[in-house]
């Protein structure tokens, strides 16, 4: 069985080699997935991607005709693959549900606390001699409200870690969560979180009626100076309205690991490169706005689960298509 992994970075091959069955024909490449690229795939039963990788209906047609039938995502969202056309050409999608949500919620809360006690203002000013205080005020986390969007397991660490700094944590999410209630978490709506948070921070997925759920409209309802955290997807944000709500000060802080058009940027290195994205480096200009390249997933353990869950995935789909062979033929199976 050919295999093709799109967007593995050494560190991702090196996981994923140790996993990986000995007769699998393994292709790994550290480019994305797109149609400048998807020749690569031509021949292969199975392609593996990133976040990032691009599986719309096209490129998704063009792997059909090559012979992919299961795509395995090396991560938990799947908003970058059009699920309708995969089902119309008979390709699999399967993911990686849970990798290590420990890592991104400790990403979260240090993300605050950077952002709050401005240390990567204090490293860059204690390495030039600069020991004064004069802008690095923060301020106690204890006491105040901070709203997470999204109940699932991530969210509910974040608030469980938060409760632990005395922190009122609220959350919102569609669906009635028994676990918040057990951890003492308040399930609110949208527009007590929006209003009420003194941090607010994004741990849903990414779709129709979460795509920019931080927009302008949204902004203007939160507390003046309200901190807001992204590790979640990039388009849960919409770049315009936090420059606006960064330029006018509603928005005190901003924190993200994620970015709505990172695609053309994370993961790479452009230090020596102009980047044009003029939205993102006009991002870079504001005192108050810390960045990470979609980082908080990183771990040891969640690399070696991320690559364990895509290997157990497709040996689950090559002994379901051995099955459906041999019941094709007649014949019994070990």
């Amino acid at each position: 069985m050919k295999i093709v992994a799109y967007s593995s970075k050494p560190y991702d091959k090196q996981a994923l080699c140790r996993v990986m069955q000995p007769d699998w024909e393994t292709l790994y490449l550290e480019v994305s997935l797109g149609l400048d690229t998807i020749a690569f795939a031509q021949g292969a039963e199975v392609v593996s991607t990133f976040v990032n990788d691009r599986l719309d209906e096209k490129v998704l047609t063009l792997l059909a005709q090559g012979g992919t039938k299961l795509i395995a995502l090396r991560c938990a969202g799947f908003n970058n693959v059009d699920l309708n056309a995969a089902k119309k050409l008979g390709i699999r999608v399967l993911r990686v549900p849970a990798y290590s949500p420990y890592a991104v919620a400790e990403h979260t809360v240090g993300l605050m606390l950077a952002l709050n006690r401005k240390l990567y203002k204090a490293y860059n000013r204690i390495r030039e001699g600069n020991f004064a205080l004069n802008g690095m005020l923060g301020f106690d986390m204890h006491g105040k409200t901070v709203g997470i969007i999204g109940a699932g397991l991530i969210g509910r660490l974040v608030g469980k870690m938060l409760k632990a700094f005395g922190c009122h944590v609220v959350i919102y999410d569609p669906y009635t969560c028994v676990a918040c209630k057990e951890l003492g978490i308040e399930q609110v709506d949208l527009e007590h979180l929006f209003t009420q948070s003194d941090i607010i921070t994004l741990h849903c997925p990414l779709n129709a009626e979460t795509n920019h759920i931080i927009n302008a409209e949204n902004i203007a309802k939160m507390k003046e100076g309200v901190m807001l955290i992204n590790t979640g997807r990039g388009g849960l944000m919409d770049t315009a309205a936090l420059i606006a709500g960064l330029k006018s000060k509603q928005i005190g802080y901003l924190g993200i690991d994620v970015y709505e058009k990172e695609g053309a940027l994370f993961f790479e290195d452009h230090s020596c490169e102009i980047i044009q994205d003029d939205a993102f480096e006009r991002l870079l200009t504001f005192p108050n706005v810390l960045v990470t390249g979609h980082q908080a997933y990183f771990t040891h353990e969640a690399l070696e689960q991320i690559a364990q869950t895509t290997a157990d995935n497709i040996l689950a789909y090559s002994q379901i298509q051995s099955a459906d062979e041999c019941l094709e033929n007649e014949v019994t199976c070990d």
